[in-house]
């Protein structure tokens, strides 16, 4: 298992794969979930470096998400980085005041979703040896 972790949310196929594929070429292992509903779950499960969260999703909006992860003692600090197909001012603010570390308008270039994650991740890669444990490490309880 890559020692850079990202959890992906997002519910288009294409773009996720797109996304995984550009991803796991620089070295990080990449877990996917199309839906909403189960992403809370699925990052209390992983506890990925950092997260790439989709705005608009079934079941649930990313800035329900992340929201509630915000107000999770544990996972809080996680670094999100926020894609929307609506590039809106309006959407940056509400991205901003839910707590998102980077925001990314679709359509974006392949290299721009690799530089704003490698941003945001690099103080958690930084202050935790990659894999360390807490609110944003890759281990697994043992």
């Amino acid at each position: 298992m890559a020692d850079k972790q990202v959890l992906l949310v997002e519910d288009e196929p294409n773009i996720a794969e797109a996304i995984r594929f550009i991803l796991t070429r620089a070295g990080w292992g990449v877990t996917v979930e199309a839906s909403g509903n189960a992403a809370l779950a699925q990052i209390a499960d992983l506890r990925p470096t950092a997260i790439i969260l989709d705005l608009m999703l079934p079941g649930r909006s990313g800035l329900d998400i992340l929201a509630e992860l915000r107000a999770d003692p544990d996972l809080g600090a996680t670094p999100v980085l926020m894609l929307t197909a609506r590039g809106q001012g309006r959407d940056r603010e509400a991205a901003a005041a839910a707590g998102a570390s980077a925001f990314l308008a679709k359509p974006f270039a392949n290299a721009d979703v690799l530089a704003a994650l490698e941003a945001i991740a690099a103080p958690v890669l930084a202050g935790s040896g990659v894999t360390g444990s807490g609110v944003t490490g890759s281990g697994k309880a043992g």
